[in-house]
Order: C-alpha cells, then sequence, then structure tokens
C-alpha cells in the first residue's frame, strides 16, 4: 500500500492573470522566458529549478480550482532570494520599469536582512530578500540556516 502522506514539496504555482499578453510582457521585461509548450494565448510555464510558475486567466483558474474570485489579495506573497542588497534594489528597480507597484521600498528588516516588496500587474507580491542566515547554491536555491 502506498505511503498516504503528501511530500513536502511544490510542484507548480499557478498565478491568475486579467490580461495574459501583459502578464507576459510584464514577466519578459524582468528576463524570464516562458516554455515552449505554453499555449498562446491561454497559458503560459515558465520552468523554475524543480518546479514550474504558471499564468493562466483569472476566471478560468478560479472555475478550475473550484472558488469564487472575489477579486483582491488572495493570502500569498511569493518571495526571490538573492545574494546581496544592491541585488534588491537592482530587481526592485527593473520591475518598477517593468510597470509593477513598489509596494514596500527595500530597506533593513528586523530578522537581520533586507527586503523590498513589488506587486506585478495582476496584484501579485512579490517579495525580493537577501538573507544572509539562508545560503543560496549556484543555482539560487535556498538553504535555510
Amino acid at each position: 500500500m502506498p505511503d498516504p502522506s503528501m511530500a513536502q514539496r511544490i510542484s507548480l504555482i499557478t498565478l491568475g492573470v486579467g490580461d495574459l499578453d501583459r502578464a507576459l510582457a510584464f514577466y519578459g521585461a524582468l528576463g524570464w522566458t516562458p516554455h515552449e509548450k505554453s499555449i498562446d494565448g491561454v497559458v503560459a510555464f515558465f520552468p523554475l529549478d524543480g518546479f514550474v510558475l504558471a499564468l493562466w486567466g483569472r476566471a478560468e483558474l478560479a472555475e478550475d480550482s473550484g472558488v469564487d474570485d472575489p477579486g483582491g489579495w488572495g493570502g500569498v506573497t511569493l518571495a526571490h532570494d538573492v545574494t546581496s542588497p544592491a541585488e534588491v534594489d537592482s530587481i526592485l528597480a527593473a520591475a518598477a520599469d517593468a510597470g509593477a507597484r513598489i509596494a514596500r521600498r527595500a530597506g533593513a528588516t528586523p530578522w537581520g536582512g533586507y527586503s523590498g516588496v513589488f506587486v506585478d500587474p495582476d496584484g501579485h507580491p512579490w517579495e525580493v530578500a537577501h538573507n544572509p542566515g539562508w545560503r543560496l547554491d549556484p543555482a539560487g536555491r535556498v538553504t535555510i540556516g
């Protein structure tokens, strides 16, 4: 009998977007390239290290997930860890140039790091952080501690 427990990992995160072309332009301006298996005008897949980020129409995602979508923030913030405060500043500036709203300017944090938050054109917040207590390997994978 297979083990009924759920493995501690995430395979896919899908962000619901109001306009797929606008979302693709935004993430493209940050240097992200969708996978060739993306479906033009329907869904975009971005291969990450060990999992996938997808962009899909917000209404279609809500229907597929069996939830009502009253709009607004969904209670999730994504994070992108980097190796230095200067890299935090650089990415926040690039996001602003691409059309993001800077929700929290970069600065020192209570946990001893440095971070700021941008919000993409569909309202998804991204924290860009340098945490000196976490290690990033050359591929950008985080190790806590």
